[in-house]
């Protein structure tokens, strides 16, 4: 059990890598591909915008198939397929295209760590379990940065994939041979429905749906593109600056997973966890929204950390939600709300990308299209939470 707990977390680990590296990379693929602040974001919003479609066939194969087998699969010819790709471009759709390879790849990790959880763990202990693998597999977030930057001026961008592409394979032969799939369902003898439709009549889980969809897009835009594009061309930064910033960033979200994971052993409330963390993450929002532009680079790596570290409380949406689904639509339960938080960061990542290009200008002020990039995941988070307002709550007890 702890050799495959550790190789899940490894495994997230690397789709965590994947999503962020991009703003460490956006310096010298402009320089060489010609790829643009704006195509960048796209590239990023394409990986969301695939991982969460594949949650559909995920969410189905968790409670019918082997979650181990076909992870492994997945993670070894889309992660590693797409890693070559991405080491073999030469433009903008080079990059799409292996982004959406890893996005496919990545896309069972995470749920096959709490498909697990929830069919082989205590109800008590699933949102500890969810938020130690989102906080240490976050730890991907931190090589993404400073070290990746490293490994750049070591053995060039090209080369840096190339590792990654043999690193994922690895990763996924892993996973095969140490993570035990959990007591499989038999459906003959359910109550009920089993499949999606059933799923979506649950009216109580829209309003998570909502804040899932809200809540992790400022962080995972911000951390993965936007900060990288804002610190180069507002602050000259180069790659080894920005990476320094992000490295910070991904650190705060590393505690914010775990500080928010076993809160509500002693807030009772998973919906007030979320809103205090959202509320939170909003205030550094506004403020980069604000002053965009006139803050220093300490103050940006301030806020940044701030976003990172608030918009952490995916752990308890997921458990929220989680509480909602009955046990033989928890495969498809959990999938279905990771669709919405990954799909809302590909949506955001696809807007962000549109009202950068509508707003920039050529003066002397780069800063504007950032402005609106701060403005959208602010307004964002607002509707969001406004709608979970009316979630109907749950209570962290040892029988949910």
């Amino acid at each position: 059990m702890i050799k495959g707990l550790i190789w899940l977390i490894v495994a997230y680990s690397l789709s965590q890598f994947y999503r962020a590296c991009l703003a460490v990379f956006a310096p010298v693929l402009k320089t060489e591909i010609g790829l643009q602040a704006d195509q960048v974001s796209t590239a990023l919003g394409i990986w969301f915008l695939i991982f969460a479609a594949m949650q559909i066939p995920v969410g189905w194969l968790l409670d019918h198939r082997s979650p181990r087998k076909f992870a492994s699969i997945l993670l070894a010819i889309g992660g590693g397929g797409g890693a070559l790709v991405f080491a073999m471009a030469q433009g903008p759709w080079g990059i799409y295209i292996a982004m959406a390879l890893i996005g496919i790849g990545c896309s069972p990790v995470l749920m096959l760590s709490l498909y697990i959880f929830a069919r082989s763990a205590p109800a008590d202990r699933f949102g500890t379990l969810a938020g130690l693998v989102v906080g240490l597999g976050s730890l991907g977030n931190l090589a993404a940065s400073v070290p990746l930057s490293w490994a750049m001026a070591l053995i060039g961008w090209r080369g840096a994939c190339l590792v990654l592409a043999g690193i994922t394979v690895f990763v996924a032969l892993a996973l095969s041979r140490f993570v035990q799939d959990p007591p499989a369902v038999d459906h003959s003898k359910t109550e009920g429905g089993t499949g999606l439709r059933d799923l979506l009549k649950i009216w109580s889980l829209y309003p998570v749906l909502a804040m899932a969809a809200v809540a992790y897009a400022p962080a995972a835009g911000l951390r993965g593109s936007w900060a990288g594009g804002y610190l180069s061309d507002v602050y000259g930064l180069t790659s080894d600056g920005i990476g320094r910033v992000t490295f910070f960033m991904a650190l705060s979200m590393i505690a914010g997973a775990l500080a928010f994971g076993p809160l509500d052993r002693i807030i009772r409330s998973r919906k007030r966890i979320v809103v205090i963390g959202t509320l939170a993450a909003l205030v550094c929002l506004v403020v980069l929204w604000v002053g965009a532009g006139s803050q220093s680079v300490w103050q940006i790596s301030a806020l940044l950390v701030g976003v990172g570290f608030f918009c952490s409380a995916y752990g308890q949406i997921m458990n929220h939600g989680r509480t909602l689904v009955p046990a033989h639509l928890t495969g498809r339960g959990v999938s279905l709300i990771n669709l919405f938080s990954i799909g809302g960061v590909g949506v955001s990542q696809i807007v962000t990308a549109r009202l950068f290009r509508a707003t920039l200008t050529d003066d002397a002020t780069p800063y504007l299209g950032y402005t609106s990039v701060f403005a959208f995941f602010s307004l964002a988070l607002v509707v969001g939470t406004v709608i979970y307002l009316f979630s109907s709550d749950t209570i962290s007890k040892s029988n949910t």
